[in-house]
């Protein structure tokens, strides 16, 4: 399908957050052009186009990349709150998780999906169990999903993860796989030297929620005599590079390892501060030079999946925490939640509005009283955009998201009613 936007402010990022007057072509699932009006002329004269959208001035731009998720969990929203994080996880998650079914996990995740696009979300890093479920909740509704392996003591073997790797890496464009384990806390040493061989094999970056507990980081350093990070990096875990979702409390040493071994730093600033866990030094990460994105955590621990909660976020607690109102430009900010998030999760052909890469992008209203007066406009995104701004949310040419409306192959309220039965049965 071939699709024009024009009259557009947009922020390609390819730039930073330079704005650029005019329109953007898509054909089937990629972006064919970029550019003025004057640019475009010939183009409009050889071209049909089966759908034309005046974006009225305003914002077209990347979709957002949730690049820490756990979908699924949608079942749990608001069913173990205002709890310490290893009661939160080892009394009230766990035993509710042992009930899941594969269908479960496939309209929960479906949930998710419709809030991610809600949000302006083109893509997300889900790390849950079931994945053939959590695979087809994406292909189901044309949504961009990078699924990560997530074993642990509890589940799941490596032998498995090779398993997925090359199952989901070849299973649909809108799907990929990247290797990666719950915690170093959740999983026996031999497992995690056995993952590391694994990394090796494949040339692989690994993933997995690092140090985003102070008891967390006490328990390894008793077992280990090391950090997570460290004791990670000690194994050849991550001589190919990865990631680590939260990474709160961080020794020197520890941001050495990730500038060193291009490890990706994915805070998740809402989770943190709900469950107590921390502020994690973004600015200090950023002056750095490491890699960092934004991810929102499971609906579980959030409980919401919005972006814009969550760069407001990132920056403001740098702020406070330092005390210093100028940390954590906005600018950086956006580029986190967009290119960042794209490049931590392999989905290199997402991370900005040029020809050729994926049209995963998405209209930020502008004709909204949060957005005006147009002093900035990518800081009024991060300081005083919100949900109500994303007026169209579309994933390889596909718009899955447009006025308040879904296409996504299922009506919500089936939706709805599907996730309301499997919590239901589960509490019963």
């Amino acid at each position: 399908m071939k699709i024009r936007i024009y009259n557009a402010r947009i922020i390609t990022m390819a730039n930073g957050t330079d704005i650029l007057k005019g329109e953007l072509h898509i054909e089937d699932e990629r972006i064919s052009f970029v550019g003025t009006k004057e640019d475009a002329k010939q183009l409009l004269r050889e071209t049909v186009f089966e759908r034309e959208i005046d974006a009225c001035g305003n914002v077209v731009m990347p979709g957002f990349k949730d690049a820490h998720t756990h979908s699924a969990m949608t079942f749990l929203r608001s069913y173990a709150d205002d709890l310490p994080l290893q009661e939160w996880l080892y009394n009230r998650v766990f035993p509710m998780e042992a009930k899941l079914t594969e269908e479960d996990v496939l309209w929960c995740s479906k949930l998710a999906i419709m809030e991610y696009l809600t949000s302006g979300i083109t893509a997300n890093f889900d790390m849950y169990m079931k994945n053939e479920a959590n695979a087809r909740a994406s292909v189901d509704t044309g949504f961009r999903t990078v699924l990560c392996g997530s074993i642990n003591d509890f589940g799941g073997t490596v032998e498995g993860i090779e398993e997925e790797y090359k199952r989901y890496n070849n299973y649909s464009g809108l799907l990929s796989y990247q290797i990666g384990f719950h915690a170093e806390y959740t999983t026996k040493r031999k497992t995690l030297e056995k993952m590391a061989e694994l990394a090796h094999k494949y040339k692989a970056p690994v993933y997995t929620h690092n140090s985003e507990t102070k008891s967390e980081v006490d328990g390894c350093i008793g077992r280990y005599g090391k950090t997570p990070t460290a004791f990670l990096d000690s194994i050849g875990m991550f001589d190919y590079g990865g990631g680590g979702f939260h990474c709160v409390h961080m020794t020197d040493e520890d941001l050495d390892i990730c500038k060193e071994k291009n490890i990706w730093v994915v805070t998740n600033p809402a989770s943190n501060i709900k469950l107590a866990s921390g502020i994690a030094p973004v600015k200090k990460m950023l002056d750095m030079g490491i890699g960092l994105a934004i991810g929102t955590d499971g609906p579980a621990s959030n409980n919401c999946l919005d972006m814009f909660r969550e760069m407001f976020l990132t920056t403001a607690l740098q702020k406070v925490s330092i005390p210093d109102a100028s940390a954590v430009d906005a600018d950086d900010v956006l580029y986190m939640a967009t290119s960042g998030g794209a490049l931590a999760m392999g989905l290199s052909g997402c991370d900005t509005l040029e020809k050729g890469k994926y049209a995963d992008l998405i209209i930020i209203d502008l004709q909204q009283p949060n957005m005006q007066p147009l002093n900035n406009i990518s800081k009024n995104i991060v300081y005083s955009g919100s949900k109500q701004n994303v007026k169209l949310t579309m994933v390889a040419g596909r718009i899955l998201y447009e006025d308040g409306r879904f296409d996504i192959g299922v009506s919500p309220e089936e939706v709805y009613v599907k996730a309301n039965e499997s919590i239901g049965r589960m509490k019963a």
